[in-house]
C-alpha cells in the first residue's frame, strides 16, 4: 500500500509542476493590452502638443529670414513716386518740388505689380501667400514658404512716433510687415523710411 501511495504521489507532482507553469490565460492578455492601450494613449496626448510646438522656433527663424528680406526690398524702393530717381537734389515735398504722394493715395499706381513697385508706398495693402511670393529673379518661394502669409501696411510716420527728429508727417513713412507662419504665430516687423 505504501508503495502505491508513493506511486500516486509521484504522479501528481508533474502535474502540479505543469499547473504551476501555465501562461497567461486570453483573458489577462486582453486586460494586458487594453491597460497598455489607455497608458499609450495618454502618454501621445500630453506629447502631442509638444510636437506640435517644437517646429514654432523653426518657423520663427523662416518667418524673420521672410520678414527681414521683404522689408529690405521695400526699404530698397524710391521714397515716392514724386521722388527724383535721377539723383536730384529736391525731394517731394520740398518748395520747387511735386508734392509727397497723399496717404489716401497709397498703393499700387495703376496696374503695377510687385516686381514693378518702383516707391515705398506701392507695398501698402500687400498681402500674399507662399504661392504668390517669389525672390527678386522671379523664382517662386512657395515650397521654402508653404503656409506662410505676408501683409504689408505703410503709412506717414507722424512727427512724434520719429523721436529726436523733427520732420513734417510726410517726411517720413512707417513700413509694418505682419508675417503669418503656418501654426498662426504672428510676427510684426517695422520700418521708417525717411525722405532723404
Amino acid at each position: 500500500m505504501l508503495a502505491a501511495n508513493k506511486l500516486s504521489v509521484r504522479s501528481r507532482v508533474p502535474m502540479v509542476s505543469f499547473l504551476r507553469q501555465r501562461g497567461v490565460s486570453l483573458v489577462e492578455l486582453v486586460v494586458g493590452i487594453t491597460v497598455l492601450a489607455i497608458a499609450l494613449s495618454l502618454i501621445t496626448s500630453i506629447l502631442a502638443p509638444l510636437f506640435i510646438k517644437s517646429t514654432d522656433p523653426w518657423h520663427q527663424v523662416r518667418a524673420t529670414e521672410l520678414g527681414h528680406s521683404l522689408m529690405n526690398e521695400i526699404l530698397a524702393r524710391s521714397y515716392d513716386e514724386n521722388s527724383d530717381r535721377s539723383g536730384g537734389m529736391l525731394r517731394c515735398g520740398e518748395t520747387g518740388a511735386p508734392p509727397c504722394t497723399d496717404a489716401a493715395q497709397f498703393g499700387p499706381d495703376g496696374s503695377e505689380t510687385r516686381e514693378t513697385y518702383n516707391d515705398v508706398d506701392d507695398f501698402q495693402g500687400f498681402v500674399g501667400s507662399a504661392a504668390e511670393l517669389t525672390n527678386l529673379l522671379g523664382s517662386s518661394l512657395a515650397d521654402q514658404y508653404l503656409n506662410y502669409q505676408v501683409a504689408v501696411n505703410v503709412t506717414y510716420a507722424a512727427p512724434t512716433q520719429v523721436t529726436g527728429i523733427n520732420l513734417a508727417a510726410s517726411q517720413a513713412k512707417k513700413i509694418e510687415i505682419t508675417i503669418t507662419t503656418p501654426t498662426g504665430a504672428n510676427l510684426q516687423f517695422a520700418a521708417y523710411r525717411g525722405n532723404w
